[in-house]
Order: C-alpha cells, then sequence, then structure tokens
C-alpha cells in the first residue's frame, strides 16, 4: 500500500516514512525511506526499525514526525 501511495503522489518511496506497531506492519517499516515502531510495538518490529518512538497514548506518532521530519519545525 505505501508503494502503491508513493507511486500515487509521485513520491520517492525513500522520501516517505512509516510507523507501525504490529508485525503486519514489518514490510512497511522496512520499505519506507524512515521506518519507526511505536513503544508499544512487537519487539520484532522494534528491531526493524530506524528508530522507536512513545506509545500510542503518549503521542508517538507526533514524537516522530517530530524527530523525523524536524525541517517542519513542530513542538511535542
Amino acid at each position: 500500500a505505501l508503494r502503491f501511495l508513493c507511486r500515487y503522489l509521485g513520491i520517492n518511496l525513500a522520501d516517505s516514512m512509516a510507523i507501525g506497531d504490529s508485525s503486519n506492519d514489518a514490510s512497511m517499516v522496512e520499505a519506507a525511506g524512515v521506518g519507526a515502531a511505536m513503544g508499544n510495538a512487537h519487539p520484532a518490529l522494534k528491531e526493524l526499525a530506524d528508530g522507536i518512538t512513545d506509545t500510542n497514548d503518549r503521542d508517538g506518532v507526533a514524537k516522530a514526525i517530530a524527530r523525523f521530519c524536524p525541517e517542519l519545525g513542530l513542538a511535542v
């Protein structure tokens, strides 16, 4: 799905970011230019990820975006 979306939007896959928490997210996290695992993610996914963010109930997605996209200037 990520590959399709990037092609559809004309975005290079290397310029994408994926954030997941389960083992079924592994191929997406690996394919993305930056792959992040939630703090409460499956341990196997954490091993594959470029970084680990906070948990889903502690703004993990927002923190991952702020960390890996500093040019956006987000404060979390």
